[in-house]
């Protein structure tokens, strides 16, 4: 791995804007002019996604949130597109304190907590709502608890990042595995991903992102999954006809801190970072989940049929395939039914 640099803190915040929105609360009274003398807390923020994603503005709107509130004891300075770490930099970073603060999926703690690779099987989430229940309740306090033990760092909250859905170039309803026989459908080229898609009942294809629009195009894969905006963005409604709603990835990252940074702050100051948290995370789940609906009447406009998936049969069979793998042998499996139960 590269040596990771110390990098000076005091480059170009002051040019970053926000470019967000969502309801703010108070977290608490900002310092008056008679209180006690506190050392000033300044936290990076490091983000490997580019400028004007959701991630991104999520951070500003974390910045905005925890300066006001704080009336400026804590500052905090953000960077966009990778430019202080890139993304697998950013655990490391995090660990030694060369950043404060980054956005982290599941799949980097697996080094330190094998256990967490659960998190990124295929309907270890029925849904998006079940999800953000899990991640953001007290199950997820307690996932977050040992994280700190086992990795060295502190989630503290999960952001929603969107769930993905198969998109087809026939117009094809997949209710359950039994359809997607045969299907040539295109994933990402990795053993877990392509896993998943032999999990789901399909033919897996790698592809690049960059060729899965000429490969619809030209029928050379029958599909492909990815969340709805990103089918739109990338007008992949141009070449296909059908959208089957699976939920079969809903995913996120975890908004996680420097434990050392942690602790040295105050009680007032950790609550203040915690309301700039709990405002990131609602405006970025509002944000996208009235975008994926959204998306969904977009598609319909645009001549696609849009289908749902019979996600009981989905997850039963996709499930029993990770579970009779070598994948399941590191999972906890009292917190995967526990999980699992929280559908319910």
């Amino acid at each position: 791995m590269k040596k990771l640099l110390l990098v000076p803190v005091l480059l170009l915040a002051a040019g970053m804007v926000f470019a967000g929105g969502g309801s703010q609360s108070s977290g608490g009274a900002a310092p008056s002019s008679t209180a006690p003398s506190v050392k000033p807390v300044e936290l990076i923020y490091t983000c490997s996604s580019p400028a004007g994603d959701t991630q991104v503005r999520g951070a500003h709107l974390f910045k905005e949130t925890v300066e006001r509130i704080s009336g400026g004891q804590i500052t905090v300075q953000v960077y966009d597109s990778g430019s202080l770490f890139k993304q697998e930099q950013e655990l490391a970073a995090v660990k030694t304190g060369q950043a404060d603060i980054a956005n982290l999926s599941a799949p980097w703690f697996t080094a330190s907590a094998p256990w967490m690779s659960m998190f990124a099987a295929g309907y270890m989430f029925k849904s998006p709502e079940h999800w953000n229940k899990v991640l953001n309740g007290d199950i997820g306090k307690q996932v977050f608890d040992r994280i700190v033990k086992e990795v060295g760092v502190r989630p503290l909250g999960a952001e929603y990042f969107g769930t993905r859905q198969l998109n087809l170039v026939e117009d094809k309803p997949i209710r359950t595995p039994a359809d997607l026989r045969g299907v040539n459908l295109r994933m990402p080229n990795s053993d877990s991903w392509l896993f998943l898609g032999r999990a789901m009942g399909a033919n897996p294809t790698p592809l690049s992102v960059s060729e899965i629009y000429m490969a619809l195009q030209t029928k050379a894969i029958d599909g492909q999954e990815n969340p709805l905006p990103s089918d739109i963005n990338s007008k992949f409604y141009e070449v296909t006809k059908s959208i089957t709603i699976t939920n079969h990835i809903s995913d996120g990252v975890y908004i996680t801190i420097n434990e050392a940074k942690w602790q040295s702050m105050t009680k007032q100051q950790q609550d203040w970072v915690m309301t700039g948290v709990k405002t990131t995370l609602d405006w970025c789940w509002e944000t996208l989940r009235k975008t994926e609906v959204e998306a969904v009447q977009f598609l319909k406009d645009q001549g696609l049929k849009v289908y749902e998936a019979d996600i009981d049969a989905f997850s039963k069979h996709v499930l029993d395939q990770y579970l009779n793998s070598e994948y399941a042998k590191t999972w906890d499996m009292d917190l995967f039914n526990r999980i699992q139960a929280a559908a319910n």
